[in-house]
């Protein structure tokens, strides 16, 4: 199938998706749509950058309209995938004819709830926000026609299943409901069973197809050697964008800074830096206004940003499914990426279980450690200035590259 005229969306909407440069479905979209726009509730599973948004989007602003209570309700783990979400159903929006509403923490809630008076006809949210507008009566959902949770793995396992149990009873019990994620295991498709109605299972790619365009190494360090070992690495593969994760905020708070006083272009992103800057920080990493998002896992899930060549997992995770997320953030939309995993002698049970899930055996590639390379502070000042502009000068040097494509 080559277009959308096949999957019976409106030539509105087309028209839309053409100004953004979208010709023809993905095989997500040519699996879900045609379900979702019969009425069916589905439960569907694709890697990450295969189009799971527009799967559920397009049906949603085909089928629902003007009003003044929410006819749609859309569930995220994270803001990030809240906003990136809800522009993405601006894009196809025509004449703006559908109210959207984002509603979650980090925002003040007097002006959603103003919003919500005035009338909306969609609202994307996190679980904890949405539940703070219930229990202040400020949000009526018994309307909601079309009920989506996105990355449902995360919602219904990790941390936000009461959040849900609160937000399902005050919908309508006729809705429809569409659950979203590029991993869902049997025990989350069990949930998912339970919150939808004789819905219909759709896998779109295996694991292994899902990480064909993505290039795994392992590299064998210390604690006390990670820091030097990340900066030679950097410099040896000099990114045109890359994602460095760790476990925790601390560790995130101490390598920017290790880092960014060492001349690299970077910023930090976490849960407790405020969420006007946490958006602008997004914007930035997006425009490619700096080479390196240093992050926890709240940069794992959702968040498209094109154009991420590398992934450094310089803590490893905790389990193979936030691997998974983590490296997903590259080799997108059929591209080409580079993954790296840290793993000193403690990390050696998560690698092993890693490798036998994914049923491969991550490449070692040696980096050679030198004492005291990266001592960047004993630099003088003048040359230390000189770093800095020599990197800046080559990040928009590649730029220019990337944009000219």
């Amino acid at each position: 199938m080559n277009n959308f005229n096949e999957l019976n969306i409106n030539e509105n909407i087309i028209i839309q998706l053409s100004k953004s440069g979208i010709k023809s479905p993905t095989e997500i979209q040519e699996e879900v749509i045609p379900q979702v726009l019969n009425g069916k509730d589905v439960i569907a599973q694709a890697n990450t950058g295969s189009g799971k948004t527009l799967a559920f989007v397009l049906p949603l602003v085909q089928t629902l309209k003007n009003g003044n209570q929410p006819q749609g309700l859309i569930i995220t783990p994270t803001r990030e995938l809240a906003i990136q979400i809800s522009q993405e159903i601006e894009k196809v929006n025509d004449e703006k004819k559908l109210k959207v509403l984002l509603a979650y923490g980090g925002r003040e809630i007097a002006g959603q709830i103003e919003n919500l008076k005035k009338g909306v006809d969609i609202v994307v949210g996190t679980p904890g926000r949405l539940v703070d507008l219930i229990k202040r009566n400020a949000i009526d959902l018994s309307k909601v026609k079309m009920f989506v949770l996105d990355e449902v793995d995360q919602i219904l396992m990790m941390g936000f299943r009461n959040e849900i149990d609160t937000i399902i009873p005050t919908l309508n019990k006729k809705r429809q409901t569409l659950c979203f994620s590029a991993t869902i295991d049997t025990q989350v498709k069990k949930v998912a069973y339970k919150i939808t109605k004789e819905a219909l299972s759709i896998s779109v790619k295996s694991t292994e197809d899902k990480l064909a365009n993505i290039k795994q190494f392992l590299i064998r360090t210390t604690d006390r050697r990670k820091e030097d070992t990340l900066c030679l690495l950097l410099n040896e593969t000099n990114p045109f964008m890359g994602i460095i994760f760790c476990r925790t905020k601390a560790r995130v708070d101490k390598l920017e800074q290790e880092l960014s006083i060492k001349g690299y272009s970077c910023q930090k992103l976490h849960s407790d830096i405020p969420q006007a800057k946490r958006e602008k920080i997004m914007k930035s990493f997006k425009n490619v206004d700096f080479q390196f998002l240093i992050a926890t896992d709240v940069a794992a899930r959702g968040v498209d940003i094109t154009g991420v060549t590398h992934i450094f997992n310089y803590d490893i995770t905790e389990d193979v499914e936030s691997y998974i997320h983590r490296i997903g953030r590259t080799g997108r939309a059929g591209d080409k990426g580079e993954a790296y995993v840290f793993v000193t002698d403690r990390d050696l049970k998560m690698l092993e279980e890693i490798e036998n899930t994914l049923d491969i055996t991550i490449e070692e590639k040696e980096v050679e450690y030198v004492s005291g390379v990266m001592s960047s502070l004993e630099l003088p000042k003048t040359k230390y200035n000189k770093k800095i502009n020599a990197r800046t000068k080559n990040i928009e040097e590649q730029k220019d590259r990337y944009r000219r494509g």
